[in-house]
Parts: structure tokens; sequence; C-alpha cells
């Protein structure tokens, strides 16, 4: 049984109250929304093939550091979820960075990988391809990766994306076709 989400109205009021320089106004809006923004990070880290000793919770929380130490704007609800999961997975791509870095770098001689071992090896390398396609589509066009972070990080529909990027749904729907099918080339390798 999953939560209730909680109530775009209140959540839209504790961050405009957080803006405004209220005192543990955020703590109020991440505390209201905490299961849902868990479930995100959960299905982001199911997704990218993170090892396990990353939990959902630690996730979350590095998230967490790091919209406070920032002065980001959240406008609204789907505003919040799409700037937490930016946040979510640049949380995830430095975990999967510095994996691969200690595993390069470190002393420890390698043998053998068990299969479990190589099948979570490829879902890094997988998010790490998947995080430097949307970055060369950014250079290319911004908007699309926006469009296409916020449908595979952030899991909003064409609707909510075009409410946190101010576009038509027309524009939303362009952008997803291209995008989808820009990042299906270059992690091909035909780019």
């Amino acid at each position: 049984m999953s939560a209730k989400p909680a109530s775009p109205l209140r959540l839209t009021e504790l961050l405009a109250a957080w803006q405004g320089g209220q005192n543990g106004a955020f703590g109020q809006a991440f505390a209201l929304v905490y299961e849902e923004l868990k479930r995100i990070a959960s299905q982001r880290l199911r997704q990218s093939g993170s090892d396990l000793t990353l939990s959902p919770t630690a996730l979350l929380h590095e998230a967490y550091l790091r919209v406070a130490e920032s002065d980001v704007v959240f406008k609204n609800r789907a505003h919040f979820f799409a700037g937490m999961s930016l946040y979510i997975r640049s949380a995830l791509v430095d975990h999967a960075r510095a994996r691969t870095a200690a595993k390069r770098g470190g002393l420890d001689m390698l043998v053998s990988l068990s299969e479990a071992q190589m099948g979570e090896e490829a879902m890094v390398t997988e998010l790490l391809a998947l995080d430097q396609s949307l970055q060369a589509l950014a250079a290319l066009d911004p908007r699309c990766a926006e469009v296409m972070h916020l449908l595979c990080f952030a899991g909003l529909d064409r609707e909510e994306i075009a409410d946190v990027l101010t576009v038509s749904l027309a524009t939303v729907d362009r952008d997803l076709r291209f995008g989808k099918a820009w990042i299906r080339e270059e992690l091909a390798g035909g780019r």
C-alpha cells in the first residue's frame, strides 16, 4: 500500500515560505513528501543498477544536503520534484564515478568477477553513459535534454514536463520524439 501523495497546495505553500526565509519550512516540505521522494530514489537505484551499498535513504539524504546548500528556487510541486530528481541524478552519477575511480585506482587486483558483479558494473556503466548522452544532448538542444531528464530521472509525465518548463504539450512531444531517438543513437555509438 503506497502513501497518499502530499497536497500540492500545502507543498507549494511550504516552498514559498522557505523561499521567504521561514526557518524550518524546507524541512517541513521535505518531510511532507519524504516517502514520495524515497520511492523516486529507490526507482532510480533500481534503474541504474547501483550497488547495494547506496540505499534509497542515503541517496535521498545526499540530494537533500545538496538542495539545502544551494540557492535553488522551487515554484510548485512539479518543479520541486523535477529539481529534486536533478539532485538525485547528480548524487547517483557522483557515486558511480567515485566507484569506478576507486576500482581503477585501487591497489587491490581484481582477479575475477561474479555474474552479479559484472551485471552491476554494466548498469553503472549504462548510468554514466546515459548521463554523458544527456550532457551531449544539452550541448545540442538544452531544452530537449531537460525534457529527457525530467522523463528519465524525475519520472514526470508530459503534462508535468510542460508545466515545469512552461512550454506546450506539442513542444514536449516533439522534444520527446527527438530526444529518445537521439539518445538511442548516442548510446548505440552512432555519434
